[in-house]
């Protein structure tokens, strides 16, 4: 047994035949990599760049020949050889391998006493040919079957993606129906609860008994919150299936942030958060739908003070800049992985700890279904404007903060 120093990289599906070539080579004292199908072999030879590769031809998504050609137009691989390992025997098969670029052909079943030799062949700079006729031919079968595949491949892909947009339309009407059957019998709930709250014979029980008076505000707090919860769906559905309508009339921007924390008062004040906010940098007339625009506003404060430890601080600013206003809601929290940043405003996501989440929206790091961030970079993007993050990255113990930012046009009524 002699140690070659030599990196070879096997790329098979089977794994009888990974196990039994990689004992054989490493018995040889070569270092074996192994790759159960063809993009994995690719990404395991761009990292590693081995001395010589071995690759099966039927593998799960790309056959060797297209392995062997992908690799090919890389300039590291350009000599590096790449030799078919395959139990196709017929002599097409080894033109049409030898005319996408490999090196060799080792046929199976497999002869371990002569597979250390062939290697060797190989690693020392031998190679099979085509004379030029052959291998012209073999060319243009293989560039044939090569169209034949994609071909194949793009109608699958229609047809995997004709069924996914069904689904999808599927859920979304799932989704509207469920938000607004649910609506109809909490509604109901809702006034039941009011009206216990409100029996002139329940209220003085309620007034000498704490736990009774726990009780009903526990329940009502339950039926707000899930009330909260149908809307955001109901309101995310309407985004989905292009239906939320706009009510447009003149919306003092500074009275919408104003109003978004005053909403949230109880919880800047229980966790000592410092609030900064000049409302005269915002403008007083500017045309949107002030209900939907008080919505984005009170899902930014929310995920702002979410995301801030007590004692932290939270701005809301802004400024006009030509025909559009930008405003900008800035947190000291925790920040937010610039891996995470990508798919921030897309629905259900979330980039907190799920092992501390909470009912409550605004206690640190916790509540929400993943729906605050989707739904306001919809309306947003309804009254013509954009959205966006921007934040240094992850850390809760220097926290760096984070700033989701916006503009809209200014269109007044005048």
């Amino acid at each position: 047994m002699t140690d070659t120093n030599k990196t070879i990289l096997y790329i098979e599906d089977d794994p009888a035949s990974r196990a039994l070539v990689e004992r054989t080579l490493k018995f040889q004292g070569y270092r074996v990599l192994v790759a159960e199908c063809g993009l994995d072999g690719i990404d395991l030879a761009r990292r590693e760049t081995p001395d010589l590769i071995l690759t099966d031809i039927n593998l799960p998504d790309l056959t060797g020949r297209e392995i062997t050609t992908r690799l090919r137009s890389d300039s590291k691989f350009e000599r590096t050889p790449i030799v078919a390992l395959t139990a196709q025997s017929m002599g097409e098969q080894r033109e049409l391998a030898l005319a996408a670029g490999v090196t060799g052909y080792i046929t199976k079943p497999l002869d371990v006493e002569a597979l250390p030799t062939q290697v060797a062949f190989y690693l020392d700079g031998g190679s099979e040919k085509l004379d030029a006729g052959k291998m012209s031919d073999a060319q243009t079968r293989y560039a044939r079957e090569i169209v034949e595949r994609l071909e194949t491949r793009i109608r699958e892909l229609e047809s995997v993606n004709t069924q996914l947009r069904r689904l999808d339309r599927m859920k979304d009407t799932f989704i509207q129906i469920t938000a607004h059957e649910l609506r109809t019998p909490l509604t109901l709930v809702y006034g039941y609860s009011r009206l216990l709250d409100d029996n002139p014979q329940i209220k003085p029980i309620v007034a000498h008994d704490p736990t009774l008076r726990m009780l009903l505000d526990g329940m009502n707090g339950s039926i707000s919150r899930m009330q909260s919860i149908i809307n955001e769906v109901v309101t995310m559905s309407r985004i989905m299936t292009n239906q939320i309508d706009l009510v447009l009339g003149p919306t003092d921007l500074g009275q919408t942030a104003a109003k978004a924390l005053k909403t949230f008062e109880q919880a800047i004040k229980d966790r000592r958060i410092v609030v900064q906010f000049d409302r005269t940098t915002f403008p007083i007339a500017i045309r949107a739908d002030w209900e939907l625009m008080e919505l984005a506003m009170r899902n930014l404060v929310s995920n702002a003070i979410k995301y801030t430890p007590d004692g932290g601080a939270v701005a809301l600013s802004a400024s006009t800049e030509g025909d559009s206003v930008r405003v900008s809601v800035r947190d000291h929290g925790i920040g937010i992985a610039k891996a995470d940043q990508v798919n921030l405003f897309d629905r259900f996501n979330s980039t907190g700890d799920m092992s501390l989440h909470s009912t409550s929206k605004t206690a640190f790091r916790g509540g929400g279904i993943g729906l605050g961030l989707a739904i306001t970079k919809g309306i947003i993007e309804a009254h013509g404007g954009r959205i966006w993050v921007e934040s240094d990255g992850y850390d809760p113990e220097g926290c760096p903060g984070s700033a989701f930012i916006f503009t809209l046009p200014i269109v007044n009524d005048t």
